[in-house]
């Protein structure tokens, strides 16, 4: 079948390192944007928390790319709210610093 190349076990693997990376990477960044401009605190703070925050994020992201029991589910696990958080974070009203 010129299709079965595609069920090799290691693809799964790369797929999810992958949306390890890249995904948390992703995750990470639109975590911290959104925090930055949606917590009630001073912007330099709340900056901060955002950062930290998304390294959290990052590491968990990492953890759920493996935890998942197809790629498919990691990709949508950590895609979804990275566009859902970028999403709401374009809707928010920038403040002057």
């Amino acid at each position: 079948m010129a299709w079965s190349w595609l069920k090799r076990p290691w693809l799964g693997v790369l797929s999810r390192a992958c949306a390890a990376i890249f995904g948390g990477y992703a995750l990470a960044s639109a975590t911290s944007v959104l925090m930055a401009l949606a917590l009630p605190m001073a912007r330099s703070q709340a900056v901060l928390t955002g950062m930290l925050s998304g390294i959290v994020v990052c590491a968990c992201a990492a953890l759920w790319a493996f935890a998942t029991d197809a790629a498919w589910k990691a990709w949508a696990g950590i895609a979804g709210p990275a566009l859902l958080m970028f999403g709401i974070a374009a809707l928010l009203p920038r403040g002057a610093a």
